[in-house]
């Protein structure tokens, strides 16, 4: 699935929760598979990079994902209810007692290794876990927004992502020095105000994209609940001039 399918998706979906639901629909297979899809194409990545950081063995992680999805298919999180909190928590918690379940079937099958076999690594805590997934999904998040910046540029030709991008890459470079490089990118002279200008305007609409990435996750995205959203995750400075227009009536 490109960008614009997936962002077409996206605006006939109201919550994430409301996906959950439609995912474990008994009287619509279709639309509930589309929905499984829908949550593992969206959320795939950051689920797989949390699990290999849990157990920091790939193959492991790709069956443990493998087993995520096939619990998603078969319909245990049916219960899941968004009134004991955001999407992001739910599904934590979820690949957290994955993992615990996975560490316990590897100790009972240690007890029966020869002696000087390595130990299976050790579960992390639940404060691990926390910190853990909450980088994963942070960088999921930030991904997608380049993903969009970029699609972004595409259709506008407003090279937010060319200059954002190369500021990213190349922190050290100066304006002037920025604007000699990319000229030949570009295909016509820049100046070193171009840059400065640009790079603001691509800083507020990453801002924006971003925004609206955290906003896809939360049941009700209200500011508040943003902010909140935004400062657990470690994402308000990015943010703040963009919520802050969110806020204006």
């Amino acid at each position: 699935m490109n960008m614009d399918e997936r962002q077409e998706h996206l605006s006939h979906i109201s919550t994430l929760w409301s996906v959950v639901k439609r995912a474990h629909a008994d009287d619509a297979e279709t639309e509930a598979g589309r929905a499984q899809e829908r949550l593992i194409d969206r959320y795939g990545p950051a689920i797989h990079r949390y699990l290999l950081g849990a157990v920091r063995d790939a193959d492991q992680a790709d069956e443990l994902f493998q087993e995520f999805a096939l619990r998603l298919v078969r319909g245990d999180f049916r219960r899941a209810d968004e009134s004991r909190g955001r999407f992001r928590q739910f599904l934590k918690t979820a690949l957290y007692h994955l993992v615990i379940d996975a560490q316990r079937r590897e100790r009972r099958q240690a007890a029966s290794l020869p002696v000087g076999a390595d130990p299976p690594a050790s579960a992390p805590s639940p404060e691990e876990a926390d910190k853990q997934f909450a980088e994963a999904w942070r960088a999921e998040l930030m991904t997608r927004a380049w993903e969009a910046l970029e699609q972004y540029d595409k259709k506008s030709g407003q090279l937010f992502y060319l200059v954002l991008r190369y500021r990213r890459d190349h922190p050290e470079v100066r304006s002037p020095e920025m604007a000699a490089r990319l000229s030949p990118l570009i295909g016509k002279p820049i100046s070193a105000e171009w840059v400065r200008k640009r790079l603001h305007r691509a800083r507020e609409r990453f801002a924006e994209l971003l925004l609206d990435e955290v906003a896809h996750t939360l049941d009700d995205p209200a500011p508040d609940r943003l902010e909140d959203e935004l400062v657990s995750l470690g994402l308000l400075n990015y943010c703040q001039a963009a919520l802050a227009r969110k806020r204006e009536p």
